[in-house]
C-alpha cells in the first residue's frame, strides 16, 4: 500500500509546535498500519534545529566559501556547519539522480579531468568531469586518488617516501573513476546516439571504445590549442574554471582543501545541483532564467533554493517533485 498508495490513507492526528519554528506541523496517522507521521517526515530539514540556516549555508557553499568562514558568517559551529553540509549534499545528490534520468540524443558532451589534492599536495584526486555541451549542464563527476611519480633524489620524492612509510602506498584508481563516469554516461544514454568530445588522453578511446562502441562517436582534440572561445574544448574549460572559482575546495593556492576525497564529492554534488537546476546558464540567459536543466528539457522553469532543499528524495521516482507547489506530485510524473 505504502508503494502505490490509495487516496486519503491517512487521517489528522492533531498537531505539535517545534521550537524553531512559528507555525504548528500538522500530524497524520496511516489508516493501515496506524503508524504516525507529520509533513516534516518528509522535508530535507526534517530535525533540524536551526532550518532558517540552510538556503543561506547553501548559497554560500555554492560561492567558493569555505566551512569555517561560513560559520562565521551563520554565527554556528564549525561542527554544525560540517554536519549540514553533508545533510544537504546528500539530499542534493539524490535529487540530482532522479531529476537526471534520461539524457537527449544526439548532443555532444565533453569529458576532462581537474587535478587537486586532499589534506597535502603530495596526495592528489583525480576530478573527471562530463558535461553537455550546449546547455554545459554537468553530467557526472567522480573524484578518486592518484599517484604521482616525482623526480628521483627530489624533495618532494622524500616526502612522499616518508608519508608512505607511515600511511602506506597511496593507491591510484584514476582509471577505475573515469569508467565509473563513463558508465553512468552509457546508462542516462538509455540507448541512445551521441558525440563524446575529449582530449588526446589514451584512456579516454579505450574507455570509449570498450563502453560506448557503437553507440557514441569519439573525437579528440589537441590540448595544445589555445584556450579560447575558438577552441573545441572551450565549453569544458570554461566549467573547470567555474567549478574551481566556485568550490573553494578546488581552488589552487587556498588554505581551503578538502581533509578527504569523499568530502569533495559531495561538494561537487552541491554544486552540481545548484548550476544545473538553479543558476542560469550564462549571464546572457539570466533574464530569461534559462538553466541548464532546462536546456536538456529535464524541468521547465527554474527551480529556486527553497525547492531544492524543500523536500527529501530518498524513495527514487516517488520522491516529492521539487517543482510541485503543492507536494502532491511525484519525481515519475515528471511535474514542471
Amino acid at each position: 500500500m505504502h508503494r502505490n498508495p490509495i487516496p486519503r490513507f491517512y487521517h489528522r492526528c492533531g498537531s505539535y509546535k517545534p521550537l524553531c519554528r512559528s507555525e504548528a506541523v500538522p500530524r497524520f496517522r496511516c489508516k493501515s498500519c496506524r503508524r504516525g507521521f507529520s509533513r516534516q517526515t518528509f522535508r530535507l530539514d526534517y530535525r533540524d534545529r536551526r532550518p532558517h540556516c540552510n538556503q543561506p549555508l547553501f548559497l554560500l557553499l555554492a560561492s567558493g566559501v569555505g566551512l569555517r568562514q561560513a560559520a562565521r558568517t551563520l554565527r554556528l559551529g564549525v561542527h554544525s556547519v560540517q554536519h549540514k553540509f553533508r545533510k544537504l549534499a546528500r539530499g542534493l545528490r539524490l535529487l540530482n539522480r532522479n531529476l537526471l534520468v534520461r539524457l537527449p540524443d544526439h548532443r555532444s558532451y565533453l569529458l576532462d579531468e581537474l587535478e587537486t589534492f586532499e589534506h597535502r599536495s603530495i596526495c592528489p584526486l583525480t576530478v573527471p568531469v562530463l558535461i553537455e555541451q550546449r546547455s554545459l549542464a554537468l553530467v557526472a563527476t567522480a573524484v578518486a586518488p592518484i599517484r604521482r611519480q616525482h623526480r628521483l633524489g627530489s624533495r618532494r620524492q622524500r616526502w612522499l617516501q616518508h608519508h608512505e612509510q607511515v600511511h602506506g602506498r597511496r593507491k591510484d584508481t584514476g582509471r577505475r573513476c573515469v569508467l565509473k563516469v563513463m558508465r553512468r554516461f552509457r546508462r542516462l544514454l538509455g540507448g541512445g546516439r551521441g558525440e563524446l568530445v575529449t582530449d588526446q588522453k589514451s584512456l579516454y578511446g579505450s574507455l570509449c571504445r570498450q563502453l560506448l562502441a557503437g553507440q557514441v562517436t569519439h573525437s579528440t582534440v589537441s590540448g595544445r590549442l589555445a584556450r579560447t572561445a575558438f577552441n573545441p574544448l572551450f565549453p569544458i574549460n570554461l566549467t573547470d574554471a567555474m567549478l574551481r572559482d566556485n568550490n573553494g575546495r578546488l581552488r589552487r593556492r587556498s588554505w581551503l582543501v578538502s581533509k578527504q576525497g569523499r568530502r569533495l564529492a559531495l561538494q561537487l554534488e552541491l554544486f552540481t545541483a545548484y548550476r544545473n537546476w538553479h543558476r542560469p546558464r550564462t549571464n546572457k540567459d539570466a533574464r530569461e532564467q534559462l538553466t541548464p536543466g532546462m536546456q536538456l528539457g529535464l524541468v521547465s522553469r527554474r527551480l529556486s533554493v527553497e525547492e531544492l532543499l524543500a523536500w527529501r528524495q530518498d524513495w527514487r521516482d516517488r520522491s516529492i517533485h521539487p517543482a510541485s507547489a503543492t507536494a502532491s506530485a511525484t519525481v515519475r510524473q515528471r511535474v514542471a
